[in-house]
């Protein structure tokens, strides 16, 4: 059973504390008192609150020095800041500082410990959100670059700001608008997701805006659009770079005054909606080469949200691998299979063009295709190996390049010596196969002497039979 995070009372005056204590007590709610904040921060250094009622003025450290510390370390609790009338203006202060409400003394109990239960209530409700957005299965990541991004979405968790997302493609920028969705005060509303990219031009305007009925050829009835769609909640505009230019003005338009005609309409609707873009173009370039418009651009990047490449955190491979192996396995109804160690560390060594929807496409096909439950090197697909179904110049260094990753992985010594022979060998034998077995004409074609090729031929533990094949 987890035991309950108690509240804190911090205060100088016995009586005061005295007052709480028996008032939490008749309430069944976990407390513990401090008589001064340098108590409370020692102990901070062990144990975290759920909420902390606090004076705001005591010897030996100021209430607001406590209540920066804590938010600092822990932005999540919230900080009741209690006041005489005379410290009201420090209390508002405090307030604008990220005190969750200051309680003026002298006050009375049953407001205090109602006013302590609200505090409790967004304590909770912060860590459930905290551990969702932490734990999410769809957005997974260790590297401290994830971390970042996870902390920017507990950052705009109480926000209705536009959030431009960037990153390559297949990095996750929809799932990460969805945890911002998710976690917003707009989360009981709906979210809406449109690749702007994948939709013809001709439509994309309907498509955004919706059409009244005769609107064009084939419009037999008033259709709502995403915006309309989206009302009181999210609509997500992936892949914004590639919107035309004269919907790049309409939508400027929506953004600035909140209202838009359907096609063929002439009545303005409003809606309420936040938008959030993403893109894996450098908007800025695009913007610079009148491809994008300037003041569009700064309307979507209120708040830039870039997602790392996969080769920009490749601690995060395994974990990945892991999950889509598990979910793969779900799915099919199967066990999941298991990556062994030299397997995990070819898949970090590769660059990932495609970033985590090709690791999940990687393992939904292991899962399918691989012949036992533990993946090895070998049991990868050909073209995650290298091995393209047309040979080309470069494609025996490719494959000498994953021999070696291979070998290195497995921890192999005196690799060099090794392949060299086995190269050696190999230019003989097909050297020898194409003369039928002449040495003179094979040396000639090899640049080799006669007897080194002699010699190479007996160190090599090569005879008639091989140089016959």
């Amino acid at each position: 059973m987890t035991e309950t995070q108690p509240i804190w009372i911090i205060d100088d005056d016995r009586s005061i504390r005295w007052v709480f204590e028996k008032a939490l007590a008749r309430e069944s709610l976990e407390f513990k008192s401090f008589g001064s904040a340098k108590e409370a921060l020692t102990e901070l250094e062990h144990s975290t609150p759920q909420v902390v009622v606090s004076d705001i003025r005591m010897p030996g450290g100021s209430g607001l020095d406590l209540l920066q510390t804590i938010k600092e370390r822990h932005p999540g609790i919230p900080v009741i800041i209690m006041t005489a009338y005379s410290d009201l203006d420090s209390a508002v202060a405090a307030f604008q500082g990220g005190a969750f409400e200051y309680l003026a003394k002298p006050f009375d109990v049953d407001h205090a410990v109602e006013l302590i239960r609200r505090a409790l209530d967004e304590s909770r409700r912060g860590q459930v959100a905290a551990e969702e957005i932490e734990g999410a299965q769809e957005i997974l990541g260790q590297a401290p670059s994830m971390q970042e991004v996870f902390r920017a979405i507990g950052r705009l968790a109480q926000s209705h700001a536009t959030v431009m997302i960037t990153g390559e493609s297949g990095t996750g920028k929809e799932l990460v608008a969805r945890a911002l969705h998710r976690h917003s005060p707009r989360r009981e509303k709906p979210f809406i997701a449109i690749n702007t990219a994948a939709i013809p031009k001709d439509l994309l305007e309907s498509e955004l805006f919706g059409h009244e009925r005769g609107a064009f050829t084939g419009a037999q009835a008033m259709r709502r659009g995403r915006f309309e769609q989206a009302d009181g909640g999210t609509l997500f505009l992936d892949e914004i770079g590639d919107m035309p230019p004269d919907l790049q003005t309409r939508l400027l338009r929506v953004l600035s005054d909140g209202q838009f005609y359907r096609v063929g309409g002439h009545q303005p609707i409003k809606a309420n909606v936040r938008v959030i873009a993403a893109t894996h173009q450098n908007l800025e370039q695009r913007v610079k080469q009148g491809l994008f418009r300037e003041d569009l651009f700064h309307r979507l990047n209120v708040i830039r949200l870039r997602l790392p490449s996969l080769r920009e955190r490749r601690e995060d491979i395994p974990l990945l691998a892991k999950h889509f192996l598990a979910k793969s396995a779900i799915d099919l109804n199967v066990e999941p299979k298991k990556l062994s160690e030299a397997a995990l560390k070819y898949l970090q060594s590769l660059d990932w063009t495609g970033n985590v929807r090709q690791v999940e496409n990687i393992c939904h096909w292991l899962t399918v295709m691989a012949p036992g439950q533990n993946v090895d090197v070998a049991d990868l697909p050909p073209e995650l190996k290298g091995e393209p179904t047309v040979s080309t110049g470069q494609d025996w260094i490719s494959a000498l390049e994953r021999e070696l990753v291979n070998r290195l992985n497995h921890g192999e010594t005196a690799i060099m010596d090794t392949l060299v022979a086995q190269f050696e060998k190999t230019c003989i034998l097909k050297a020898l196969a194409h003369t039928g077995g002449r040495r003179i004409e094979a040396s000639n074609l090899l640049g080799l002497g006669r007897n080194t090729l002699t010699r190479k031929i007996q160190e090599l533990g090569i005879d008639d039979k091989d140089a016959e094949k």
